[in-house]
């Protein structure tokens, strides 16, 4: 599957989740494809900061709306080169994934594209320990071994495992919805 079959397989999908409830603070991530040749998906894993909610989480990058951000495509665009140093120019949108409201009172809205020429990134190390490439097709099957397909666990449960860490909460959903999109397109990677 190239990047134009991903794109169009995205770009026709249902939101994975209606909008969150008002009040929530509207926050934004990029689930940026890479590598289609072995399709990867660029995560982060946050620095372990004292205090710092999401300490050594692994999670997609991206951060909160700004009130003089023009849409939320707009901050998701600001966070990714700030976070990552990737530049719109760099990147092919597919769309929007929908809204993952949190326990944290956060509605994380999630933007898919295709990274189109993987590079050394600079990574703002005040908040990034490190970047991390999933492997889309090993992602698959561990959902699949798991028993998630058809389902979503509860949090405690839902998890996929990446290099030496893992991948839960939030951005577990956002991996569970993708995984549930091509599971059920027959898509093999």
């Amino acid at each position: 599957m190239g990047p134009d079959d991903l794109k169009r397989l995205f770009s026709t999908l249902t939101p994975c989740r209606a909008r969150a409830e008002p009040g929530m603070t509207p926050t934004v991530v990029f689930l940026l494809f890479l590598r289609p040749e072995n399709w990867h998906v660029l995560m982060i894993q946050k620095t372990d900061t004292v205090g710092y909610p999401w300490a050594n989480q692994v999670a997609l990058p991206g951060g909160h709306v700004d009130a003089n951000d023009a849409s939320p495509l707009a901050a998701a665009w600001r966070e990714l080169e700030e976070e990552t140093g990737i530049t719109a120019a760099e990147v092919d949108v597919f769309g929007s994934l929908g809204h993952f409201p949190t326990i944290a009172n956060k509605d994380i809205e999630v933007f898919a594209g295709f990274w189109r020429r993987p590079r050394p990134l600079q990574v703002a190390t005040a908040e990034i320990a490190r970047v991390l490439e999933l492997d889309l097709r090993a992602t698959l099957t561990w959902h699949r071994d798991q028993g998630f397909s058809g389902r979503l666990p509860p949090l405690g449960e839902l998890a996929y495992p990446v290099d030496d860490t893992r991948v839960w909460g939030a951005t577990a959903r956002v991996l569970h919805c993708v995984c549930e999109h091509l599971g059920a397109n027959g898509t093999m990677l």
